[in-house]
């Protein structure tokens, strides 16, 4: 009698995932949500949850919680999330460093910033653009504690936040730029003979504020608390603009950045008083995990936002 030996195949899991579907994944994670996930990847919906049925189906488990508003990540979801977070950035270290040998490759830098930083941008982005031709820049608007996490997460490269930076987050930060913080008032104007005043003195007048949520109205109403005043305000916008033309109409007087009311001053009548105030210059910093361990177009960019430390 002839004896075999038989060895029991135990299956094994395949994972085929490409970097389409990881930078899906992290696209729906973020989001909460497939179709605004999908529309951020530049991908159909139809598509996008074909693509995240097939990981689920590889892995023969779930990785998301489908709900009426949204997406919840399951378990393995968290953890995948946590690695493809990592293969990105990886992907993205060495598309840096490769690119000092050619020009073909694309190299990607997530940007996430504050309200307040957006009037000093435009500048420092445009002269690094069109610098590195070859570098794509994905700006996203966050209120700063947001950022601080999510660059603590690795879920963006560089973050500009307010001056106030959680130490237990323990980033690594430079300056950026400083915030003076002015009074907008109509020309004709009780308030507008001041040559300067104190945010105390101009709390009994009405005032045009920032929309609820904004960390600058929270800011404002904070000192108003503190001076045992009430912070009266007529109408809430979004936008310095707006704000503005509400203060030349006779709406209310503002509390805005200089270069936000200066910009409007050149096509408004309205008048711009310094705050004596000491929390009216507000400082703006960059952040990031580790500089060295940034990829190298992320490193260059971050040099070109650090001599912006003047105020414009």
């Amino acid at each position: 009698m002839c004896l075999r030996h038989s060895r029991r195949l135990v299956p094994t899991m395949s994972i085929r995932f490409d970097l389409t579907d990881l930078r899906l994944f992290v696209h729906v994670a973020e989001a909460g949500s497939i179709t605004h996930g999908a529309a951020r990847a530049n991908m159909t919906l139809a598509s996008a949850s074909e693509r995240i049925r097939a990981m689920e189906d590889a892995l023969s488990a779930p990785l998301l919680e489908r709900k009426r508003r949204g997406v919840q990540l399951t378990s393995a979801g968290r953890v995948l999330l946590h690695h493809a977070w990592v293969v990105t950035q990886q992907l993205e270290q060495m598309r840096g460093e490769l690119a000092n040998f050619g020009k073909g490759l694309r190299g990607h830098v997530r940007l996430l910033s504050n309200v307040g930083s957006m009037e000093f941008l435009p500048a420092p982005l445009a002269a690094f653009l069109s610098a590195h031709p070859n570098i794509d820049v994905d700006l996203e608007h966050h209120g700063s504690g947001e950022i601080v996490r999510a660059i603590a997460a690795g879920r963006g490269d560089i973050g500009i936040v307010g001056e106030t930076v959680d130490p237990a987050a323990e980033l690594e930060n430079f300056p950026f730029a400083e915030i003076r913080l002015v009074l907008v008032t109509p020309l004709r104007h009780p308030l507008s003979r001041h040559r300067k005043i104190s945010f105390r003195e101009a709390l009994d007048r009405e005032f045009v504020g920032f929309a609820a949520g904004s960390p600058m109205q929270d800011l404002l109403n904070y000192h108003a608390f503190r001076a045992g005043r009430r912070f009266k305000l007529r109408i809430r916008l979004n936008g310095s603009d707006l704000m503005c033309q509400m203060v030349e109409k006779g709406i209310g007087v503002a509390i805005l950045p200089e270069t936000a009311a200066q910009r409007c001053q050149e096509s408004m009548a309205i008048r711009i008083i310094p705050l004596t105030d000491t929390w009216a210059r507000r400082h703006l910093m960059i952040c990031v995990r580790s500089f060295r361990s940034l990829p190298v177009h992320a490193q260059r960019l971050v040099e070109f936002l650090r001599p912006r430390t003047l105020v414009p």
